[in-house]
């Protein structure tokens, strides 16, 4: 008993009691005071940050979704069109809604013919894509497949043709390497693109035109917002906001133009140039072969892309803006305005042509193109015959580097800088060149051998056509260019591009021109020029020089050279010829390479002459010289551009032998 007293006086009632209440009123505060904060946060989201939120969740709710623009349309010079967007059918698949999609593919490749290509490229989309959302798996299908689709549809769940716009271009591979293409955008353009710069594209301008006015063609996406739910899948479309079409183009060229100079080249793989001179725009640009540019439009299968790529005739190589050659002869007309101007010759300075020369201490010989000589030629004969001998102590006398320095201020060694894509600069060698180049110093057969356009100067078909059209201006010129004219798609506005002039070519005695100008009438006038039988029956006058560049070498005891017609294909000579006409008033200027065509007269005279032809008189008249169609002005372009007249020429010059030059 004594015991249980002493347990019950170690325990304080009192001081548990106190505990306990405490420890219920802690729990108490704490209770109310995280229903007060609740009850804070939930005033602060429902009444104080109601908007806030409010919006957030429409976002989540509604989605804005990029539409693609409608693409702008090109034209020609005269509306003929270049460019186009035409309705197609695209066959479409939602991968969630698909089974087995390999079992899929395989059905659906027996009713529209779907290539590896077409299914490589629908896979890597798929992957990239959420499941809800439709990919394309092939575009531009033929109301042939449409009609097997419909027909067997029941078998192919989740599988959908829509109507839609692809890129068609009327001409087919005419003008292919000049107007372009379009294709599908590679990560690597997103990657480099500014941000939201492709919104709703699928494809972008790849080549031509279609890349170098791509901001232009390509227009403001418009946009759709749709109501999506939790997972994002669209649920019904609330509003719709059309984008703002891409810029229509109309171009300088002339269709009919480009169609003659591209039949003219026949079977010659090479280029054409045409310029109009007064004012820089491009009339036609051909590069042959040529290739079809809807192959690339819907995505180019790997066995068509590679039988391209590998074919010898590299029909994808724009020969105009990037193809490199020796300009042969053809820099004769300058190589004499930069001999007058550096006072070095006269007009009536005369070399004898024994048909060979050495330099002073050497016993290499340079050769003419005639092995029996010329005889006694002034600048003039040298021209209009193309005299080498002449030419090569004019080079001697400039020295190599006044001949840079003159040569590339009429386009020789850079870019002319067209508004097109790929363009090369060439080169005009110098001595500062090679000794950074190749560590070795100039020595001075480079220099003769340059003074004729061959050695290790290169140029461009554009270069050649840009040097003859600013000569035909006599020193005045402008940067060629393609773009002629721009129109808003809505309103209706054309708004022309004017031409950007060149820093002219001042020379101390302007009777320069006239003497030059003057030699190149009679290349094609004048009976022993070497152009007579392109130019003497010509209802227009022809300014012109022709030109042969070596694809190979002579050897030094090669005393009489081989006739192209004796060589191999591949080993006969570059065929050059550069022109303007009218050559009192100069409206087109024309730069014609043809590859191992032989000689510049009889290979690429005629398809200067057809192209001029077209261009002034409004039809072919060479070759067809008993046609009785009237003369006819050219159609004028849509938008007139801006132009500077040219000046007059000088005289015309004795007859002699017909003969090409090398």
């Amino acid at each position: 008993m004594a015991r249980r007293r002493r347990r019950i006086s170690l325990r304080n009632v009192s001081a548990e009691r106190n505990s306990f209440l405490r420890r219920i009123g802690l729990a108490v505060a704490f209770c109310v005071l995280a229903a007060l904060l609740l009850v804070g946060r939930l005033v602060q989201l429902q009444i104080i940050d109601t908007q806030q939120y409010s919006t957030r969740a429409d976002e989540n709710r509604m989605r804005v979704v990029p539409v693609a623009p409608v693409r702008g349309l090109i034209y020609d010079r005269k509306g003929v069109l270049l460019a186009q967007n035409q309705p197609a059918f695209m066959l479409e698949v939602t991968p969630e809604q698909v089974g087995n999609m390999d079992e899929l593919l395989s059905h659906l490749t027996e009713v529209v013919g779907l290539t590896e290509t077409d299914i490589a490229r629908f896979k890597d989309h798929v992957r990239k894509s959420p499941r809800y959302r439709g990919v394309t798996l092939r575009s531009n299908l033929s109301m042939e497949e449409v009609a097997r689709y419909e027909i067997d549809r029941y078998r192919f769940p989740g599988v959908d043709i829509n109507a839609g716009l692809t890129r068609n271009y009327p001409l087919g591979a005419s003008a292919a390497h000049l107007i372009g293409y379009v294709g599908g955008i590679s990560e690597d353009e997103l990657r480099a693109a500014p941000e939201n710069q492709y919104l709703g594209l699928t494809q972008i301008g790849k080549n031509g035109v279609e890349k170098s006015q791509e901001d232009l063609l390509r227009g403001e996406p418009g946009a759709k917002i749709i109501e999506a739910n939790a997972y994002g899948r669209p649920l019904r479309e609330l509003d719709y906001r059309p984008g703002y079409p891409g810029r229509n183009l109309y171009l300088s060229i002339d269709a009919q133009v480009q169609q003659v100079a591209e039949k003219a080249m026949g079977n010659f793989k090479g280029a054409v140039v045409a310029l109009d001179p007064r004012n820089g725009e491009l009339l036609a640009l051909v590069s042959q072969p040529s290739f079809d540019p809807q192959l690339f439009v819907g995505g180019i299968d790997s066995a068509t892309y590679q039988q391209l790529m590998g074919d010898p005739a590299r029909p994808l190589f724009n020969r105009a803006l990037q193809g490199l050659y020796p300009p042969g002869s053809t820099v004769k007309p300058t190589m004499a305005l930069v001999g007058l101007e550096y006072g070095v010759v006269t007009p009536e300075h005369t070399e004898y042509c024994h048909g060979e020369m050495s330099l002073p201490g050497s016993a290499r010989k340079y050769r003419c193109w005639k092995r029996s000589g010329h005889g006694p030629v002034d600048m003039a004969d040298a021209v209009m015959r193309s005299c080498d001998i002449y030419f090569y102590n004019l080079a001697m006398n400039l020295g190599i580097d006044r001949m840079h320095e003159a040569m590339t201020a009429f386009g020789l060694g850079h870019r002319t800088e067209i508004d097109l894509p790929l363009e090369k600069a060439g080169l005009y060698p110098s001595r500062e060149w090679k000794l950074r180049m190749r560590k070795e110093n100039w020595y001075p057969g480079e220099t003769l051998n340059t003074g004729i356009g061959q050695g290790y100067i290169q140029s461009t078909p554009m270069q050649l056509a840009q040097m003859v059209a600013r000569i035909a201006m006599r020193g005045a010129g402008f940067k060629p260019h393609v773009v002629h004219a721009t129109e808003d798609p809505i309103t209706r506005k054309i708004e022309p591009v004017l031409p950007q002039a060149l820093s002219k070519i001042d020379l101390k005695d302007n009777g320069s021109w006239d003497t030059v100008i003057s030699a190149m009438e009679a290349v094609a006038q004048q009976q022993g020029g070497t152009a007579y039988a392109v130019g003497h029956n010509a209802p227009y006058r022809i300014a012109a020089k022709t030109g042969s560049a070596q694809v190979v070498g002579l050897r030094q005891d090669e005393i009489k050279a081989p006739t192209q017609e004796s060589l191999p294909e591949h080993l006969r000579d570059h065929a050059l010829f550069i022109a303007f006409a009218p050559a009192e008033d100069p409206k087109i200027a024309v730069a014609v390479m043809a590859e191992h065509g032989g000689h510049g007269a009889s290979a690429a005279g005629p398809i200067a002459r057809q192209i001029m032809d077209q261009y002034l008189l409004g039809y072919v008249l060479y070759g067809n010289e008993s046609a009785q169609q009237p003369s006819s002005s050219v159609t004028p372009a849509l938008v007139p551009a801006q132009q500077q007249p040219p000046g007059g020429i000088g005289e015309n010059l004795p007859p002699e032998d017909d003969e090409d030059d090398r």
